[in-house]
């Protein structure tokens, strides 16, 4: 009972604003069990801006905004539909979705600058193809809309502190692209 009571407290909190948005969900996390101490259940927080190309946003325009009301999974209508026309084809044991919003692997792919050396022990001491290493906003926000097997969702960091995750601060060799750039820090808008 007094968990449920804590529950609608926060609740009325978040909706007389009294409680951000970004609280709100971190409590919702907790909720639900998530930690900043498991990978495998790490905090979640959603895509929330989708224009990575833009040199300005005007934040009143609703069409820089994600569609909350679905899962990542299910905001480019074709991918929907091959992923369904697909499922129908399984045979039993039948998944929309092969991959989560949120793993281990995606959550060290956005850590990889600051965690390194999780990276390494996740990947059996090598770090990842350098194209698929996480290099800026916008190609890893067209790869979780378009991508066939790429759901993941956003963590915490991306909302809290000065974004020092997003810098290659160690000076990791995380390699070299196709395009022949060196991954550095991630490649803002």
């Amino acid at each position: 009972m007094l968990e449920q009571s804590s529950q609608d407290d926060m609740m009325i909190k978040w909706q007389s604003k009294n409680l951000s948005n970004f609280d709100n969900l971190l409590y919702l996390n907790s909720q639900a069990d998530r930690s900043f101490c498991d990978l495998t259940q790490y905090p979640v927080k959603p895509w929330i801006v989708t224009d990575f190309t833009s040199s300005t946003l005007d934040l009143a325009d609703e069409k820089i905004y994600r569609d909350l009301s679905k899962p990542i999974g299910a905001l480019n209508e074709e991918r929907i539909q091959k992923m369904r026309e697909r499922y129908q084809e399984m045979p039993d044991h039948k998944f929309l979705y092969g991959s989560h919003y949120s793993t281990p692997g995606y959550v060290l792919f956005y850590l990889a600058r600051i965690a390194p050396e999780y990276v390494l022990c996740l990947q059996n001491g090598k770090f990842d193809k350098p194209d698929r290493i996480f290099n800026s906003l916008d190609d890893t926000w067209a790869n979780c809309l378009e991508g066939a097997a790429d759901f993941k969702e956003l963590i915490p960091e991306f909302f809290q502190g000065k974004g020092e995750f997003l810098l290659n601060k160690r000076v990791s060799n995380f390699g070299i692209r196709q395009d022949g750039q060196p991954i550095g820090d991630v490649k803002l808008p």
